[in-house]
């Protein structure tokens, strides 16, 4: 028999008031900033290193490509979480025909985001260490 364990931090956040979830969202936003700032120091970083090198190899190639995916996505990411916070907004103005389960909905499937990419972004960065290291 499977079981699952849930994350009792989410299925508070969940049920804590719309304030809380925006302070989560302005969190997520910070987050971005910093992996923002960390993809443009691992260009640098790959910049220096691949300069040492008479050729770039395949692997720096990739990595240089992924740094501009994750740039993307960042962007992407963060779109996502200023519409949530509109969407707020509109609730707080009690816009007709929105409910707050519309927004606690569309706030954990950005959690779930957030937490698939935080993983991802943390194995892109050891890619990079250890790619960096053994230039």
């Amino acid at each position: 028999m499977k079981t699952t364990t849930s994350n009792p931090k989410i299925e508070f956040l969940l049920g804590a008031g719309l304030d809380v979830l925006h302070q989560e969202s302005q969190e997520w936003l910070d987050t971005i900033a910093l992996w923002k700032d960390e993809t443009r120091f691992f260009a640098t970083l790959l910049q220096k290193r691949e300069t040492k090198r008479e050729k770039t190899s395949e692997l720096g190639k990739m990595l240089k490509n992924l740094d501009k995916i994750h740039a993307d996505l960042f962007d992407y990411l963060a779109d996502d979480i200023l519409r949530h916070e509109r969407l707020l907004a509109r609730l707080q103005q009690a816009e007709k025909g929105l409910a707050d389960i519309d927004y606690r909905d569309q706030h954990s499937k950005l959690r779930h985001k957030m937490v698939f990419f935080e993983s991802d972004f943390r194995d892109f960065k050891k890619l990079v260490f250890s790619y960096a290291k053994n230039l």
